[in-house]
């Protein structure tokens, strides 16, 4: 097995990717982004805003890790060649996703007729006419809208209005692919469906749970917090599969002790559960809890319901079961249990290693039954805290960019603007895809992100937006899914401004459920214009007899007015402008146990513990350091041993038992599809293994958990097969 035992997260390297990447963005772009008052526009975990770039609502200084400055060096990047437009989508298909992203900004609509093979560079009038001629001509039930989570509150709410007026509740975000089951498992059971705790919260707790997340390649700021919850003597209690470097040591940047002594300790106790079983092994954690009466017994009485069953439901499960399942001997499950009974205050964090599964939502709701048994939901320093993936992907869910909303908030949206809204149940992603696979959607309109690239089943990704005739893309530059999956449909993309571009202030939400403003106003690109303005535009002339004043209400001042009148909690918003002051949403942080379920009580849920994986082996597809979400930055992980992108990563026992070589080239295959990988040993569980995402999407099939839709990205059964002799 490769020795990745002397590579430390963070570090001096990661200064010097910072400082490399800054030379090229020039210094003077570089500060200028990354100093403006606007927020990150990388992970949810959320910076910037009205504090001032750098700088979270702690007023922490500096608060920049390495996904923002990626993320800048994407949107300084000039405008891309118009002579490159002069060669074919399929010359484009050739590239690979970080020499998509290299190319430059987009700084000119494209359009692609029907059989072309090429995008022509077209002007605003054209595009924003024949887009809405073609919404026009279209059964408004054989329609999507689909947004990213990159889109300000502002532009958020503006799609699923023009998307309801038009005629369609297919309204979804990218959150089915990733947090839905979280959103599920916290309503039955807490009955709120994001984050209990603030970012304050952390500085009080004395145990952090991370579970089936990589927050040193995906969230790092977060790592700060886990260093600082260990040196002041509390603990990190790492559950993940795969024994990352970085959640072992991490040296931080910012921490000139950390980084002289070659690193902060991160995990206190580090579990290695195998892919997949994560119920049983969160379950033996809380039955090991009961037996050594360390729950919380007036918690549960006064504030709960449902223990009588949970506990019945322990009680019948083995000890030797959940071992047997999990991998993880009852010692160990013991020590957690004890650790945990230890703490006055636990969080509990976790990422797609959990609702990346068929059972996603009985995984959520596993953790917040560990947490309710010890009164850990509603108060201070502990609670419950997703670690949601893009900059406002929750407040897109806030504002309405789902296909079912509240009866409340659409009747006050009705009311709002005079109008009536589809009564027809909106399909989810991925019903959306399998519907336009069968012919039945003749038009999308896909803002930010990239929908075949994320989409389980590459081919399948394929064949559903090939078959889809009108696809409208609203992007800041061209990735893999502009090239992919066209089919001899019309194709138009249209650029669009950065989040520090917008003409106009802007809010987004932190996974703290704290909304900050963003001022925009950077000027970079002469041909570019806020998503905003393009709906505007797009509604105005589709639905010109709409008592909905599109043109005027593409105006965020007047946008957010409407948020406050319709949104719970988001009343504040409405002068955000004028006072400068940002805020978290009412209700939603939970410092007293009071709970939104009916009934005022946390709920415990009986979850069942899932079948064992049928495959060879279980397969989760993973991200590296050097990307976000499908962004690809660096071919390279220097955090697991500089692995390219077509790694599989394996247990070294079990590439034994296979007769497998470091280095080898072997087939990796599933039910779906098969691709060719590089054998890589790494410490994990036997019969588990791991792969790039979205590379990787070829093996994962389209079958989805049946509460929240979400695909199983993280428990994929697959096989090997050996590369023909000499590969």
């Amino acid at each position: 097995m490769a020795d990745t035992r002397h590579i430390v997260g963070g570090g001096p390297k990661k200064v010097l990717y910072t400082l490399a990447t800054i030379g090229r963005m020039g210094v003077g772009k570089a500060a200028k982004a990354l100093t403006a008052k606007n927020a990150c526009k990388a992970c949810a975990y959320g910076m910037g805003g009205q504090r001032g770039g750098m700088t979270n609502e702690l007023d922490e200084f500096p608060s920049v890790c390495n996904k923002s400055v990626q993320a800048q060096s994407t949107d300084i990047q000039p405008g891309i060649p118009e002579a490159i437009f002069e060669h074919s989508i399929k010359d484009l298909a050739e590239l690979t996703g970080r020499e998509m992203e290299h190319l430059g900004r987009l700084n000119t609509p494209l359009f692609k007729a029907r059989g072309a093979d090429r995008f022509t560079p077209v002007d605003w009038e054209f595009a924003l006419a024949h887009a809405a001629s073609q919404l026009e001509a279209t059964a408004r039930e054989r329609s999507f809208f689909y947004s990213s989570g990159r889109s300000s509150n502002e532009a958020g709410f503006l799609f699923q209005l023009l998307a309801r007026a038009y005629g369609t509740n297919n309204v979804n975000n990218c959150s089915y692919y990733c947090h839905q089951a979280t959103s599920e498992g916290l309503a039955s059971t807490i009955g709120k469906a994001t984050s209990s705790v603030e970012l304050e919260d952390l500085t009080g707790a004395d145990l952090i749970f991370v579970i089936g997340a990589n927050p040193s390649s995906n969230h790092p700021r977060f790592i700060h917090m886990l260093k600082n919850c260990r040196e002041r003597g509390g603990q990190v209690i790492v559950i993940n599969p795969a024994r990352e470097p970085g959640l072992v040591k991490f040296s931080v940047p910012k921490s000139p002790r950390s980084m002289l002594k070659g690193g902060s300790e991160i995990a206190s106790d580090y579990c290695q559960p195998r892919i997949g079983s994560d119920i049983a092994l969160l379950k033996g954690i809380a039955k090991a809890v009961l037996e050594l009466g360390l729950e919380d017994r007036d918690f549960i009485a006064a504030h709960s319901s449902g223990f009588e069953a949970f506990a019945a439901d322990l009680a019948g499960l083995g000890r030797e079961e959940i071992s047997a399942t999990c991998g993880i001997s009852a010692g160990e499950i013991a020590h957690i249990a004890r650790q945990y009974g230890k703490a006055e205050n636990a969080v509990f964090a976790w990422g797609m290693g959990m609702t990346h599964h068929i059972h996603g939502v009985e995984n959520v709701e596993a953790i917040a039954n560990l947490a309710v048994l010890r009164g850990m939901v509603g108060k201070r320093f502990a609670g419950l805290l997703p670690l949601r993936g893009h900059s406002n992907v929750q407040g897109i869910g806030t504002i309405g960019v789902k296909p079912v909303l509240a009866g409340d908030v659409l009747a006050k949206m009705e009311a709002e603007f005079g109008v009536s809204f589809p009564t027809a149940r909106g399909m989810d992603t991925m019903a959306c895809l399998k519907t336009a696979e069968a012919g039945a959607i003749d038009s999308a309109v896909i803002m930010g992100g990239n929908l075949w690239g994320a989409t389980p089943d590459t081919a399948f990704a394929s064949r559903a937006m090939a078959a889809i005739g009108f696809k409208l893309f609203l992007t800041t530059t061209l990735n893999m899914g502009h090239v992919h999956g066209l089919g001899d449909g019309e194709v138009m993309v249209l650029p669009v401004t950065a989040r520090d571009e917008e003409w106009e202030p802007t809010t987004q939400e932190s996974m703290f459920n704290y909304v900050r403003l963003s001022d925009g106003g950077i000027r970079r690109l002469d041909n570019v214009r806020p998503e905003s303005w393009i709906l505007g535009e797009i509604g105005a002339r589709v639905l010109p007899g709409s008592p909905i004043d599109f043109k005027g209400f593409s105006a965020h001042a007047r946008v957010r007015d409407a948020i406050a009148a319709i949104v719970p909690g988001m009343e504040q918003l409405a002068d955000i402008d004028v006072a400068k002051r940002e805020f978290h949403i009412k209700h939603r942080v939970m410092h007293t146990p009071e709970f939104g379920t009916v009934d005022g009580k946390a709920h415990f849920v009986v979850t069942p513990v899932p079948a064992a994986a049928t495959g060879q082996l279980s397969l989760a597809t993973i991200r590296s350091e050097g990307q976000f979400n499908t962004i690809i930055y660096e071919e390279k992980d220097s955090y697991r041993g500089g692995a390219e992108r077509d790694a599989v990563f394996l247990n070294g026992e079990d590439m034994a038992g296979f007769g497998v070589r470091e280095g080898q080239v072997v087939t990796i295959a599933s039910d779906v599809g098969r691709m060719q990988a590089v054998a890589r040993a790494f410490d994990l569980p036997r019969g588990s293994a791991m792969a790039y995402y979205p590379e990787a999407n070829v093996l994962v099939g389209t079958a989805v958990d049946p509460r929240s839709k979400t695909p199983a990205f993280k428990s994929v059964p697959i096989w090997l097969e050996l590369a023909a002799a000499g590969a």
